[in-house]
């Protein structure tokens, strides 16, 4: 049976993480996966997460199944820290939710319980967008297009083309948005820019479906939910994946939330059946470790501030790290205008050199990242900095 099939070739950026484990340059430097790393290039455990592990394996007294749509008290935590407590469709009782295998979990039950809605669907990313967006909502079985989002040329959103092309998407189509921290540009819309973006949703009539990963990487947890909430309060249905992998730093444990604001409580229990019936077909019943450790840290204000308080680091060395990298790019003499960097929010930066410079800096260098030039910052450290701004200056 199975020899009709091809042989496909390596996620360029699994297949890129391969390829650096093979390197025997000891200078070599790794911004390809996008995790978070410390000075030391390791991925810790959080400490709130650690003390939670801990709460955790004393109170836990059963491994049997949790309920079909999760961790309840982990998702009315998360969707308050995404919504905030006092949002009227958490007060009115509008938000259908499921907990969900990571935040790419979240995005296929989505996309499934859309192709139910609508077989003819059509979904719109952004251009660029993250490369795994495009076989999520593929495979779901719906259509694909694009909306011009990022120019290279000025390293920035061109807003305008944007907008134009958002006020041509049709009633009920999709609009897919990147709630803060743009994978893979790190290019993020304005306050002023959200406010545009609603009026269009409000006048064209299509569906946002915000893709919510690094929330408190960019300005800060309330500040990077600004284009969420403005939405979601204003707007009749909204689809929301979000993830815990980055700002609690559980990768493995794969804890997402798949959520759909609706118009009313009785359209929310329908959605809520409806979207059970999804994750069923698709695992069965969800996963429960990472989830209890969320609920465990959200609902324990001690753990929370703690928390809280480990994020912001994280947000503020990431953003040292992107002026450190400036600095020593113009220290070398750089050719290019690298001030975007210090623009960018979150994890990436979209450097905007050519494949073939990506390569020279791969091969002659021992540097890796992908060929669309996006970097992740929080692999750069203050002893491999001077090494990457030389490497990149060689290749301009």
């Amino acid at each position: 049976m199975f020899d009709v099939l091809p042989q496909l070739p390596a996620d360029p950026i699994l297949g890129l993480s391969t390829a650096f484990k093979a390197d025997t340059n000891p200078n070599k430097i790794d911004l390809g996966v996008g995790v978070y790393k410390d000075e030391q290039s390791n991925t810790p455990i959080f400490t709130s997460v650690a003390k939670a592990q801990g709460i955790l394996l004393e109170k836990e007294t059963s491994k049997t199944y949790i309920p079909p749509q999760g961790n309840q008290g982990y998702i009315d935590g998360f969707l308050s820290l995404l919504l905030g407590k006092g949002h009227t469709a958490l007060l009115e009782d509008r938000v259908a939710a499921v907990q969900a295998p990571g935040g790419t979990g979240s995005l296929r039950i989505l996309s499934d319980l859309l192709k139910r809605c609508n077989s003819n669907a059509k979904v719109w990313v952004s251009d660029p967008t993250w490369a795994n967006h495009i076989p999520l909502i593929q495979n779901a079985g719906l259509e694909l297009a694009t909306y011009t989002y990022f120019d290279k040329e000025t390293a920035g959103i061109n807003f305008h083309a944007m907008v134009a092309c958002l006020e041509k998407v049709d009633k009920d189509d999709i609009v897919l948005l990147h709630g803060c921290c743009h994978n893979p540009t790190g290019a993020d819309l304005t306050n002023e820019q959200w406010d545009k973006v609603l009026e269009i949703a409000q006048n064209r009539g299509f569906i946002p479906f915000i893709d919510v990963a690094y929330l408190g990487f960019g300005d800060g947890l309330d500040e990077d939910a600004y284009g969420l909430r403005l939405l979601t309060s204003n707007l009749p249905e909204v689809l929301i994946a979000a993830s815990c992998s980055k700002n609690f730093g559980l990768y493995r444990e794969r804890v997402g939330l798949a959520a759909i604001v609706t118009a009313s409580t009785v359209t929310r229990k329908v959605v809520q059946s409806q979207i059970q019936s999804v994750a069923r077909g698709n695992y069965s019943m969800p996963p429960s470790y990472g989830g209890a450790l969320v609920d465990i840290i959200l609902s324990n204000e001690v753990l929370k501030t703690e928390w809280v308080n480990e994020v912001e680091s994280m947000r503020l060395r990431m953003s040292s790290l992107r002026q450190l990298l400036l600095d020593k790019l113009n220290e070398n003499g750089a050719s290019k205008d690298f001030s975007f960097i210090t623009k960018q929010k979150g994890m990436f930066s979209f450097l905007c050199i050519t494949p073939e410079q990506v390569q020279a800096v791969r091969d002659k260098h021992s540097v890796y990242f992908v060929g669309s030039s996006r970097v992740n910052i929080a692999g750069i450290s203050k002893s491999n900095v001077d090494t990457l701004a030389k490497a990149l200056v060689s290749v301009l």
